[in-house]
């Protein structure tokens, strides 16, 4: 196995030797070459440019060009040169190495588990309660029977505990996981469906993601400098300078504007190719034309281009302002520039060069983003954009996507040389409030570099955010209570996606972030992300349906049943209280398939509100009961209102009709809890009405004509079933009046009238003078984007939904401004073109619109 261990060539005591990868230390000088796998993070020395495939790490699929002086990292691939350099890290201190170790250290409780211990908690302590309460009065008060008083407390056992809810949870939660898979979102944590219903931040890539990883040319943008050309013969003569076979990703952009890609070298005779290279920065075309004329035409780095054609100080200027504003919109700059070549030879030197214009590349955002987003902030989940590229490419495509410009550079508020302007303004705030991060390229690079390595500095663009960044942004938006989603493709992403809430893999990650994260898409972009969001929110509901139907049965059970027994001596049969478990909760599992409205806003476990909602229709349940069994126990009530015989002293028919209206009246809570209006209002899921019909008509038949000794019950006939299915129908109509007032008293609105009510002008501390001093605050925050909100209430909840949506609303805020400020500018360009031209606006307002 020794030799199956990756080795590398090292320089050690003067003499080239290979050694095993594992005994490289830091200072070592080792030989990489093409085809070489690189052993350990190093920093390249004196030589030619490599292209290196960080593919391993960072998801892209094409080598990146790395410099004497530029680091390389352990597990990418050379792909292209020699060249020798210096060690600077191995094992777990490589940049692989450090995205491994937050992995292994990041191991968090998942929220539904955390649910479910706590409901779990609630429904035993509920039943133990119940239990001490009757052995404490059954046996040294009252000196019931040992028998009938284990029967009693077995009762409230089997009756109470949720038998059913790891399956009908388990169950909802595959069945959404298969619905999602269809949608191309494949689970690998059921439990992130859960969590992903309560996503109100999403943490997005920009390249490949909400951009198409793809170079194109801003066609609105392009700027001539000759009057004999227009904006297509400009793409036309830079496509000329292209290769069109084995391109790069520039020659493919500007191959790629042509209607055809034929159209390069149709009509003319290519006589030489002057390739890319890293000192001339361009590339260039020597060519004949159908009327045997010779031509040469240049692309690349404009200042290289702007050197070539010797061009005037004025048209210098003019070009530089150009470039500023392509830099400032986040564009970058490719230059085109044209001779003629008398001398009608490759070799000759022809004459004066003439440039033609600037083309501004940029990566597209991809046709669905815009939408995709508009749609998250409308569902209340905040898209945060994390980007590798440089603050001004960030903005531009935020604000092409129409999600705000208000980002900052991760190192400035992370880094160990924080920006002074945001110094005294807390961190964690900027981050909630920001619409996305931007990295800051490494090293010392020149601008005119950065423009010509256009193709290098979109595909390295992950690495520039450190790995331990954006692993602290997840962090700190969860410690400020936000459900976090990260989407990621490189092992640089794997740490982030482990720490958040939801990991999603984009489609094409690597086998790390596949690894690390609870998600993995199969298309590629973030639509498929909004309809999983939709789905998620659909199961989350039905699965909250659930659990305040059961946590509401549990009070229901121990409650009802502990009153018969102490009040009335009334012992139940433990055998009905299972068949009442078997039918309602092995039938109640068609919840899954339930018919539900997907939340608007992000959802989430509000324990408060299940337990007080269970709590009050629990006990208004086992009232129902208590009063049913008075009625037909004490008075004859019924026998008197609609002729039945009279079982007040017959306790295996009492056995019977209790059974049944426990039995009505429980599984009938499901469709109370499910709905968010009346419950007969909102249509419920077909297979959940037939199941209620079924496993009703079953125990409907069991009371009626039941005969079990063993059970201690008998059949009370079809009158006593008309009964009991009256009076349980009579009253379910309050649960629905229940319902809305706790949902109203948990709201905080009763209780803030009430205070309001109370509350005078002068409960303003110092007469105001608190207010007025947190407006200087105020100003400070507002040059960040930090506004608070509108409205702002006196007690505040983070469960709320309205204060789950509250960045959501803000970034729709932020975005529209962004928006009418790109209005403002589209119109005033097109006027102030208009003026210059010379021509009537009046006429031609109705033929442009903005």
């Amino acid at each position: 196995m020794a030799g199956l261990a990756p080795k590398t060539k090292v320089l050690r005591d003067g003499r080239w030797t290979e050694q095993e990868a594992a005994i490289l230390v830091p200072g070592d000088v080792i030989s990489i070459k093409l085809g070489d796998i690189i052993p350990a993070d190093a920093r390249l020395l004196e030589g030619d440019p490599l292209k290196i495939d960080q593919s391993a790490l960072t998801g892209e699929s094409l080598p990146v060009t790395k410099n004497p002086g530029h680091e390389v990292f352990s597990g990418s691939t050379v792909k292209q040169g020699e060249l020798e350099a210096v060690v600077i890290a191995t094992g777990v201190h490589t940049f692989f190495g450090k995205a491994a170790h937050l992995v292994d250290s990041t191991n968090q409780e998942g929220h539904f588990q955390k649910v479910l211990t706590a409901i779990g908690n609630f429904c035993i302590c509920s039943i133990a309660l119940g239990m001490i309460i009757e052995i404490v009065v059954m046996y040294p008060v009252q000196k019931r029977d040992y028998r009938n008083g284990i029967d009693n407390l077995l009762v409230l056992l089997i009756g109470g505990i949720p038998i059913a809810m790891p399956t009908v949870l388990s169950v909802t939660m595959a069945i959404g996981s298969h619905r999602l898979s269809k949608q191309g979102a494949i689970t690998k944590r059921m439990t992130a469906i859960e969590e992903m219903a309560g996503m109100d931040v999403l943490c997005s890539d920009k390249t490949g993601t909400l951009t198409l990883n793809k170079l194109t040319v801003d066609k609105t943008m392009i700027e001539v400098f000759v009057k004999d050309v227009n904006q297509d013969a400009l793409i036309l003569l830079g496509a000329r300078a292209s290769r069109v076979e084995n391109q790069d990703a520039i020659d493919a952009c500007i191959v790629g504007m042509l209607g055809d890609p034929k159209e390069a070298r149709e009509g003319i005779n290519e006589v030489h190719f002057f390739p890319f290279n890293p000192v001339d920065k361009r590339t260039a075309i020597t060519y004949i034309d159908s009327e045997g004329n010779w031509h040469r035409v240049s692309k690349g780095a404009p200042e290289q281009i702007i050197e070539l054609c010797n061009l005037r100080e004025d048209v210098k200027e003019k070009a530089h302002a150009i470039i500023a504003k392509f830099a400032d919109r986040g564009l970058r700059s490719l230059a085109v520039a044209r001779q003629a070549v008398p001398e009608k030879t490759k070799e000759s030197a022809g004459g004066p060069w003439q440039f033609v214009g600037l083309l501004p590349l940029f990566d597209p955002p991809r046709h669905d983003s815009a939408e995709t987003i508009r749609r998250a902030l409308n569902l209340g989940v905040n898209v945060k954009m994390i980007t590798g590229d440089q603050l001004a490419i960030g903005k531009e495509t935020g604000r092409r996507l129409g999600m705000g410009t208000n980002m900052y550079p991760s190192s400035s508020l992370l880094g160990d040389h924080k920006d002074e302007s945001i110094a005294a303004l807390p961190v964690d705030e900027l981050i909630e409030k920001a619409d996305g991060f931007a990295g800051v390229f490494p090293g010392n690079w020149t601008a005119f570099f950065i423009l010509i390595e256009i193709y290098a500095a979109f595909t390295c663009s992950h690495l520039n955010i450190p790995t331990e960044h954006k692993y602290e942004i997840v962090k700190r938006l969860q410690e400020r209570k936000h459900i976090c989603g990260m989407t990621g493709d490189g092992v640089n992403d794997a740490p982030a996606l482990k720490r958040a809430d939801i990991g999603i893999a984009v489609s094409d990650a690597t086998d790390a972030a596949q690894g690390a994260s609870d998600i993995v898409l199969t298309e590629p972009g973030l639509s498929v992300i909004i309809s999983a969001v939709l789905t998620s929110r659909a199961i989350f509901q039905r699965m909250k349906n659930y659990t305040i139907y059961a946590v509401s049965i549990t009070i229901r059970i121990v409650l009802g049943f502990m009153l018969l027994a102490l009040i009335w001596k009334f012992d139940f049969s433990p055998f009905m209280v299972l068949v009442i478990a078997i039918l309602n909760d092995g039938t109640i599992m068609t919840i899954s398939k339930d018919r539900v409205k997907p939340s608007p806003l992000p959802d989430s476990w509000k324990l408060k509100e299940i337990f007080a909602t269970g709590i009050v229709l629990g006990t208004y349940l086992a009232v129902m009961t208590v009063v049913f069994f008075w009625a037909a126990h004490e008075t004859d009530f019924f026998s008197d209102k609609f002729g039945v015989r009279s079982i007040r002293n017959n306790n295996e028919e009492l056995t019977a009709a209790v059974y049944l209206q426990v039995s009505i009246v429980s599984q009938a809570l499901i469709f109370v809890t499910r709905s968010r209006s009346l419950s007969y209002v909102e249509r419920p899921g077909l297979l959940l009405v037939v199941a209620f019909l079924i496993a009703q008509l079953v125990a409907t038949i069991i009371a009626v004509y039941g005969n079990w000794g063993f059970a201690r019950i008998r059949g009370i006939g079809w009158g006593w079933a008309g009964v009991i299915w009256i009076y349980s129908v009579v009253f379910y109509i309050p649960l629905d009046i229940l319902k809305f007032i706790i949902r109203y008293v948990l709201s905080g609105k009763a209780w803030n009238n009430l205070l309001e009510n109370k509350t005078a002008f002068t409960t303003k501390k110092d007469y105001g003078r608190g207010e007025r001093e947190a407006q200087w605050a105020a100003a400070q925050r507002s040059l960040h984007g930090l506004h608070p909100p509108e409205t702002s209430e006196p007690f505040t909840d983070k469960n709320n939904h309205g204060e789950l949506s509250e960045i959501a609303e803000q970034a729709k805020r932020r975005a529209e401004v962004a928006r009418l400020r790109e209005l403002h500018t589209l119109k005033g360009h097109v006027e102030s073109v208009v003026k210059l031209k010379g021509l009537d606006i009046e006429t031609i307002q109705q033929h442009y619109t903005v």
